[in-house]
């Protein structure tokens, strides 16, 4: 009977030390390479959706917003979403209802009828990716999540980079929380600095995704089908068993959304971090 236990302990250990190595192949990344990540975009911090302040009349992801944030040698970082007829629209919401008062979604609209609305109560439009892409080209770089929607994964990813060619001189960075971007950029445009997002998804109030997923992708275990260059984790939830194992034993670039004090920015550059900013003017 003993050695039954025995034989039974032996294999549950086993078992427990497959799925640790599983948990932490599952996690790979790129490793941060020597002398720092990509220097010209690893030494700027990054205002998020722009240098905005709707109390002075610059609403968030606006072409302003973005001129501010280029203008003062910030890099930024937005939002692209495709509207119905597959215009890439600089926008964070599905729904167009907080920003601008419309009650419809950015998939479910044509990129004319956007066109005509404004941004939390101001004059600044609604802008297009190709209304932000010359603010920064030469200037200052760009962090652009795509926000996929129903699929649509493979044609708004494949716009953007499209989109990018034209745009030699800028120096930019796409990240997603879905994989199958990083996946798409990975098999067709290696090229391409690519980051996975990503934050613990059970603490997520509006999340969508049922239990598996969110495990899944709270734990970054498809990394190892997508390799991101980069992960840009959520600041609070820093501490996590994921981003921690994942910057011991792979030691990627970690970029941490969205930080909200100068003390967090000097705590961050000091473990050569890279900062997403927001509320305030980071140093």
């Amino acid at each position: 009977m003993l050695l039954i236990l025995l034989k039974i302990l032996v294999i549950l250990d086993l078992i427990g030390i497959l799925l640790a190595g599983l948990y932490i192949l599952g996690m790979m990344c790129k490793r941060r390479p020597k002398g720092g990540f990509h220097a010209k975009l690893s030494e700027r911090h990054y205002a998020h959706r722009g240098l905005h302040a709707i109390a002075s009349g610059i609403p968030e992801n606006s072409t302003r917003a973005f001129r501010l944030a280029a203008n003062n040698h910030y890099g930024a970082e937005l939002d692209v979403r495709l509207s119905h007829d597959g215009r890439l629209v600089v926008m964070h919401d599905e729904s167009l209802k907080r920003t601008t008062g419309a009650n419809a979604g950015v998939s479910a609209v044509t990129g004319q009828v956007i066109n005509q609305l404004t941004l939390e109560g101001t004059r600044e439009k609604v802008p297009f990716l190709e209304e932000v892409l010359p603010i920064f080209s030469g200037k200052a770089p760009l962090l652009i999540e795509l926000k996929t929607e129903n699929g649509n994964y493979e044609d708004l990813t494949r716009r953007v980079t499209n989109l990018l060619k034209q745009y030699p001189e800028l120096d930019v960075m796409i990240e997603s929380f879905d994989p199958r971007v990083l996946r798409w950029l990975r098999k067709h445009r290696p090229d391409v600095i690519r980051g996975q997002l990503a934050c613990n998804f059970f603490r997520e109030e509006d999340c969508a995704l049922n239990p598996f997923l969110r495990f899944l992708l709270s734990n970054m275990l498809v990394n190892f089908l997508t390799r991101p260059d980069f992960v840009a984790y959520k600041y609070e939830d820093r501490e996590d068993l994921a981003p921690t194992l994942c910057r011991r034993i792979w030691g990627p670039q970690f970029f941490w959304w969205v930080v909200k004090s100068q003390p967090e920015v000097n705590s961050l550059i000091e473990q050569g971090d890279v900062v997403i900013f927001e509320g305030f003017a980071a140093k």
